[in-house]
């Protein structure tokens, strides 16, 4: 009787051990994966909204426009351009990234070349592998690394004075291709096209453009991580936020409907480029226009970021699109934006 009485004893405190290291590794298991839900929920849930510079050293101004006391624990996004003569601006850049880090400020950083007169040059292979491990050099504010491959290409200005949707596809496989073998993950964004743009000797129309590029590639569907676009009110980056046309507010939606139907594919969006100029048609509008932006069109759940052009672009021939003009003072469209942000 004695020794059945130990056996049960020892059978029970083995089993209660177990029981023990089965409970702290479940323990174990659960807090990671509720840490990892936390942090990804407080970049997905974050606020869309950020805005589009060109410099890193607008990063304040970058803060000042879009941080508010409410705001301040989500995540946004600044689309900024990343070109070969930032290569040996290691130090400036990493401010940029620790001031992102600090600030929850996702980068969305679009490669570009150099300008050559009026035309943009195509980037090299060698360039792209420059600026691939210039990048990867950098301490990013998040593990996920955004780029954009280069810039509204069915305009001949920004590839090298001519419309090669075939040559621009086997650029951007080599660039997708090339990112993804370095340590870091990449999300990688095609260039966004000018909707607006007709067919003719410098411009081509965008969804024939991209159906050109894709023919020319199939599988180049699989190398995209998410769709950018540049959704304008246009005639004019004037029109109402009511129309629903390719060429509107809305035209990232005709792309992803143009990428479900002949592609089946599903993405989500960028919109890295959008807004209005303040002109006689919309200055007393821009307060409106942003609301009903925010409320019934950037409410899309497949929109990741919304970064309208531009914070800073005065003087020169963005002036009417600038959020703060050469003075440093706040304009129109400053304060119309901040007051949807707010």
């Amino acid at each position: 009787m004695q020794l059945g009485f130990d056996y049960s004893r020892k059978v029970l405190e083995k089993s209660n051990m177990y029981l023990k290291k089965y409970a702290l590794i479940l323990l174990a298991f659960f807090t990671l994966i509720i840490s990892s839900m936390t942090f990804a929920s407080s970049v997905q849930a974050g606020e869309i909204l950020g805005i589009h510079i060109l410099h890193p050293y607008e990063i304040s101004d970058v803060i000042t426009l879009l941080r508010t006391e409410e705001n301040k624990d989500q995540w946004t996004y600044v689309t900024i351009p990343f070109g070969l003569s930032d290569l040996e601006k290691k130090d400036e850049w990493q401010g940029f990234m620790d001031k992102c880090r600090e600030n929850k400020i996702i980068p969305l950083v679009r490669l570009v070349t150099k300008p050559e007169g009026p035309i943009w040059k195509i980037p090299t292979k060698k360039e792209i592998v420059d600026m691939s491990t210039a990048l990867s050099a950098l301490h990013w504010p998040t593990d996920e690394r955004i780029i954009i491959v280069f810039n509204e290409t069915n305009h001949a200005k920004e590839w090298g004075g001519k419309i090669d949707p075939v040559g621009y596809g086997q650029i951007l496989r080599f660039t997708s291709e090339w990112f993804r073998t370095e340590k870091h993950r990449y999300v990688v964004l095609p260039a966004a096209m000018d909707l607006a743009a007709p067919t003719g000797g410098s411009t081509h129309e965008a969804l024939s453009y991209w159906k050109k590029v894709f023919e020319s590639d199939p599988e180049l569907l699989t190398m995209i991580d998410a769709w950018n676009s540049h959704s304008y009110p246009n005639p004019g980056f004037s029109s109402s936020p009511y129309r629903n046309t390719q060429n509107s507010m809305r035209g990232f939606q005709h792309e992803l409907a143009f990428l479900k139907k002949n592609y089946d594919k599903d993405f989500n969006v960028y919109i890295t480029e959008t807004g209005w100029v303040d002109n006689g048609a919309t200055s007393r509008n821009l307060e409106a226009y942003y609301k009903y932006a925010d409320e019934n069109i950037w409410n899309d759940t497949r929109i990741k970021a919304v970064t309208p052009f531009l914070l800073r672009g005065a003087p020169g021939p963005f002036a009417d699109f600038s959020f703060i003009d050469q003075n440093g003072k706040k304009t129109r469209q400053f304060d119309a934006y901040r007051k949807i942000i707010d």
